[in-house]
């Protein structure tokens, strides 16, 4: 009699060590699916926020060429930070590389330039815009990467 109750004792408590353990497996799995789900969510805020850099100009009326060189020291900022040299080939898609086109052109740069260098083609453009009679409005297109969902070219057309 006594051994049955030692063994009904022992019994139990690996039931309970069973018990206690699943409970610690089911724990860590909903943790863990709780932090991939967060974390995807933080990611998609972040390329939100990215992409809304770009994509607020599309709705804007009276997009100046200051509005078109803020673009472009954005994607320049964005290229350099990824150390990406500029691309020639406008059809060129990188995961992360940004392309301005403006008047036909490509006005980004990537990390092959320096700052005195963007500097003085920017104001350049500038002053080209400005010496036309009337000041130029452009109207902004957007296109996204269909793989990172990130924004990778932005064209500036006259209205």
């Amino acid at each position: 009699m006594e051994n049955a109750s030692k063994a009904l004792l022992m019994a139990a408590g690996v039931l309970i060590g069973l018990l206690i353990l699943s409970l610690a497996v089911y724990l860590f799995v909903t943790f863990g699916a709780t932090s991939a789900e967060m974390h995807k969510e933080i990611e998609t805020n972040r390329l939100a926020e990215f992409n809304n850099q770009f994509t607020r100009y599309m709705e804007k009326e009276d997009i100046t060429i200051y509005d078109v060189i803020t673009i472009a020291n954005l994607a320049t900022d964005n290229n350099k930070y990824y150390q990406l040299s500029k691309r020639v080939n406008s059809s060129l898609r990188s995961d992360n590389y940004i392309k301005v086109i403006y008047d036909g052109r490509s006005i980004e740069f990537g990390i092959d330039n320096d700052n005195e260098e963007i500097i003085n083609y920017y104001n350049e453009i500038i002053k080209n815009d400005l010496n036309n009679q009337n000041t130029n409005r452009y109207k902004c297109e957007i296109e996204i990467n269909n793989y990172t969902g990130k924004v990778w070219k932005v064209i500036f057309n006259n209205r």
